[in-house]
């Protein structure tokens, strides 16, 4: 029989970590978001699994890794490098960025739920903890940032599980919206997560670019978004 190494050790305990920072069972609220699919759907540019796997693939691709994902690289190396200027400026950077009140308001409202949850579980060292809470508005992906580098995850696999997430949470949507059957969910599912690999490396080199190469366009977005505040029938928040 062989014996488990340290290594083998450690690569399970941050594959539980991670699996628990990725559980659709995490009470930060995600599964009340649609970000902007709902409202897509309302206007009928999603109509079934093809049109719903094209829209989520764009929304990866051309908005999240252009953005979000290197803004995650650039928080968690604050985090792990101590630096607090860093963290509130990238922090404050992408709340400002988002383009609706219902898109800063998700934001706010998961990143708040997951501080609570990281503070309730003593999650990392109390000094970080402190520094999170002490910012004006915790965003989600500071806060999953911290998360993943206070569990001792590394900066790639904190990245990719949180792509996953949000690649998961909009597959549900589309479950739950155009409507899909599960084996189409899970068609769009298996696809889109080869993707998150090329991402991840896309948004490294983002990040270590100077400045950091990231942008926020994506108008149709946007608008759907600003739509969706006054939708008159929807299930999701955003």
């Amino acid at each position: 029989m062989n014996t488990p190494t340290n290594k083998d050790v450690m690569d399970a305990s941050q594959l539980t970590a991670l699996l628990q920072l990725s559980s659709p069972a995490l009470p930060i609220g995600g599964y009340s978001y649609s970000q902007g699919f709902e409202a897509a759907v309302d206007r009928q540019l999603i109509r079934d699994e093809a049109t719903a796997r094209v829209w989520i693939r764009q929304q990866l691709e051309l908005v999240i890794a252009h953005c979000e994902a290197p803004v995650w690289i650039l928080l968690f190396t604050a985090w792990a490098d101590e630096d607090w200027q860093g963290l509130a400026y990238w922090n404050n950077w992408f709340h400002t960025s988002r383009e609706s009140r219902e898109m800063r308001q998700e934001t706010g409202q998961m990143g708040w739920s997951l501080v609570k949850l990281a503070t309730d579980l003593e999650w990392g060292q109390a000094a970080p903890r402190d520094r999170l809470a002490a910012l004006s508005t915790v965003t989600l992906p500071a806060a999953h940032a911290y998360c993943a580098n206070a569990l001792g995850i590394d900066k790639t696999k904190g990245l990719a599980a949180y792509l996953f997430t949000w690649l998961e949470n909009q597959v549900m949507a589309a479950i739950k919206t155009v409507p899909l059957g599960q084996v189409s969910g899970q068609r769009i599912l298996n696809q889109l997560r080869l993707c998150i690999p090329a991402i991840c490396s896309e948004a490294m080199i983002r990040a270590e670019h100077q400045p950091p190469r990231i942008h926020t366009l994506a108008p149709q977005l946007a608008i759907l978004s600003s739509r969706h505040e006054t939708q008159y029938s929807r299930l999701f928040r955003s």
